[in-house]
């Protein structure tokens, strides 16, 4: 679709005033058939985060955008919306029309035009839990600011606003006046909601807010249930709007696309979505449109993010994620996010100079209907991408689980014994050069970026794998340290994970040593590393680069280890 008489039309309606503004803003760009909205803003946040008035954005991080480049801002729109039919692989036609509502947006943005890339995302933000959930803005910060991308998410749903966790209930006078219902059925608007987030990005009527960027493509995308209802979205009503340059879709649930639609889709399922939800069934053919990555090992919840997750849900009074009472041990560490990271820059590419996006294999099925994996001999399974932490494998990581609440979700992860590690890695250099092969060979498919690459290698070449060591209970508990800490998504935070690192292998060497002063030694060492671990953490922490919400719980964590090597070393 063309862009240019609404990015004229932004420019003008910046430069000669709010009157005018909202008069040009109203005209619908060429091409669609969505009306701009009335967007009020930015709304201030009057109390610091975690106050109990909640007068701020509903679970937002504790990120400094501005040292960054970014802003984050949050907006009020509202107008009147159009009810949609969604009939099955088929485009809807209008049932009723005039429905006002209102709801928010949440915006991040680069501040000046030359940090931007053109490319604004917009997130059917995910309410499946209750509250306004911006998954994938979450999963790919830093690489979507190291890029130059502008985000809005935008609360298209009853739950997200007016369910018991939703925007009235969490915070009434910040939110008073928010309405997506508007006497109808539970999200019959939704549709149309989210087609006036986008227009949002498009027009001007009243605040502006992109800044004045040049926008140049507009992105739909979502997770899970988002992802569900935006397949809908655009085999019924995005025929009628053509709000949207690309589509951008995580965690299917097992609904096909329209395959007659010119607009391009990037669908990235995990192993979870394939074998539990739905996917295999709904499997279709990379063509000119459409194109998807299946994710070997990985859970449709994965390990990055989550101890974030649960830290802000604790802080807002929301309802915390659980994964400990899982029938399996919770949360395949295969990195996802990095192959999302990836998909972003392939669907860029695409969309700019037409370039399709790498084709990837899809996971090995034996069948579809029911989904049956082909697995290796350890249980993990064959096919699909597969970066380093599946293919070189320590553990089973797998898309399966069971118990109460979301463990369906969460994927598992069970670290394999001393002897299979070492009848795998004999030596230290079979483990990290083959971590190292298959690094390489991702990053030459496209699966993985340039930036994401040293991570892998790093975390390998410094483990104990291929040394034939032992890795006792304090042992594991700093693996797990590692997790959360690589899971809370710190910026900058090698530091702390090579201090954890060197504190693992620290520790596993004497676990595995007789007793006496080397064993003692050791444990010295690993003591040495959490302290220097903790106090990075304190330093990022004032530099707001660690989240207020995480540091004092891995702060508390390391101290923990700390007690527990004192243990070691008087038995040692």
């Amino acid at each position: 679709m063309q862009n240019n008489a609404w990015l004229v039309a932004r420019r003008a309606s910046a430069l000669i005033g709010a009157a005018v503004a909202v008069f040009a803003g109203t005209a619908v760009p060429a091409g669609a058939a969505a009306p701009c909205p009335l967007v009020t803003g930015p709304i201030p946040a009057r109390a610091p985060l975690g106050h109990p008035s909640h007068d701020y954005p509903q679970y937002v991080a504790d990120v400094d955008y501005a040292s960054r480049g970014y802003v984050e801002e949050e907006y009020f729109f509202e107008g009147t919306a159009t009810r949609y039919s969604t009939p099955a692989q088929a485009t809807g036609s209008v049932i009723s029309t005039g429905h006002h509502y209102k709801s928010r947006l949440i915006v991040r943005r680069p501040v000046k035009a030359n940090q931007f890339n053109g490319t604004v995302l917009v997130e059917w933000v995910n309410v499946t839990s209750g509250y306004n959930n911006d998954a994938l803005w979450k999963a790919s910060t830093d690489h979507l600011i190291r890029h130059g991308y502008a985000y809005v998410g935008v609360s298209a749903q009853q739950v997200g606003v007016h369910g018991p966790s939703g925007l009235l209930n969490w915070s009434p006078t910040r939110y008073a006046g928010l309405d997506v219902l508007a006497g109808l059925p539970n999200d019959v608007l939704s549709y149309d909601i989210f087609s006036q987030g986008g227009m949002a990005a498009k027009c001007v009527n009243g605040a502006d807010i992109m800044g004045g960027l040049p926008v140049q493509r507009v992105v739909a995308s979502g997770v899970s249930q988002s992802q569900g209802r935006l397949v809908l979205y655009y085999n019924s009503v995005h025929p009628l709007v053509q709000v949207f340059d690309s589509f951008y879709l995580f965690l299917g649930l097992g609904t096909k696309l329209r395959t007659d639609i010119d607009t391009k889709v990037f669908k990235v399922n995990t192993e979870n979505d394939v074998m539990l939800l739905g996917e295999a069934a709904a499997r279709q053919d990379d063509s000119d449109r459409l194109h998807t990555w299946e994710v070997a090992g990985t859970s449709h919840v994965s390990f990055i993010g989550f101890p974030t997750r649960q830290e802000i849900t604790r802080r807002d009074g929301l309802p915390i994620p659980d994964a400990s009472a899982c029938n399996r041990p919770a949360l395949s560490r295969v990195p996802t996010y990095k192959v999302l990271n990836a998909a972003y820059e392939q669907l860029q590419r695409w969309m700019i100079d037409g370039t399709p996006p790498a084709p990837a294999p899809r996971l090995v099925l034996s069948s579809t209907s029911p989904a049956v994996a082909v697995r290796d001999k350890f249980g993990n399974i064959l096919g699909g991408i597969r970066l380093a932490e599946h293919d070189v494998a320590i553990a089973v990581n797998d898309g399966v689980n069971s118990g109460p609440g979301f463990c369906i979700l969460y994927g598992s992860h069970i670290d394999f014994d001393v002897a299979t590690l070492s009848a795998l890695y004999p030596k230290h250099s079979d483990y990290t050069s083959t971590v190292s092969a298959a690094t390489k060979r991702n990053e030459q498919d496209g699966f993985l970026l340039a930036a994401d690459v040293p991570g892998t290698r790093d975390q390998a070449d410094r483990s104990f794998i291929g040394y034939g060591y032992a890795c006792g209970p304090t042992c594991r508990a700093s693996q797990t340290l590692r997790v959360l800490t690589d899971g809370s998504l710190i910026p900058n935070g090698d530091k702390l994970l090579k201090s954890i690192d060197d504190a693992t292998f620290a520790l596993a060497s004497g676990d595995t040593r007789p007793p006496g002063q080397a064993k003692v030694d050791d444990y010295q060492k690993a003591k040495k590393a959490l302290e220097k671990y903790i106090d990075n953490v304190l330093k990022l922490a004032e530099k707001r680069q660690v989240p207020a919400t995480v540091a004092p719980d891995l702060v508390a964590a390391a101290a923990a280890l700390i007690d527990a090597i004192d243990d070691l070393i008087a038995g040692a």
